[in-house]
């Protein structure tokens, strides 16, 4: 059983830094890309930012210069440092991981973890 157990997140003032760990456990195949989403009441959920497993990122155009994705292969872990936060980053942040199961594309998240910016 494949488990995504997000840690971090929280309250921070506009211009502030918070940090998102994301471990994953339980499978027996490597995990391929990995990225992270969020998702603001009455929004649909949106891409911050991806990383294949060589290392390759992507982010979106509103978090480029402040958001880095970086991943630890050996640990299954992914994680997002977040710098200079603005109120309108305020969502709940999940963490997704693809892995090929049996030649099967299948997608993994966890449970979210809120990420409040006041101004």
């Amino acid at each position: 059983q494949v488990q995504v157990v997000e840690s971090g997140g929280g309250l921070v003032q506009s211009g502030g830094s918070l940090g998102l760990s994301c471990a994953v456990s339980g499978s027996i195949f490597p995990i391929n890309d990995m990225g992270w989403y969020r998702q603001a009441p009455g929004k649909q959920r949106e891409l911050v930012a991806s990383i294949t497993r060589g290392g390759d990122t992507n982010y979106a155009d509103s978090v480029k210069g402040r958001f880095t994705i970086s991943r630890d292969n050996a640990k299954n872990t992914l994680y997002l440092q977040m710098n200079s936060l603005k109120p309108e980053d305020t969502a709940a942040y999940y963490c997704k991981a693809h892995i090929i199961v049996l030649l099967e594309p299948r997608d993994y998240w966890g449970q979210g973890s809120q990420v409040t910016v006041s101004s």
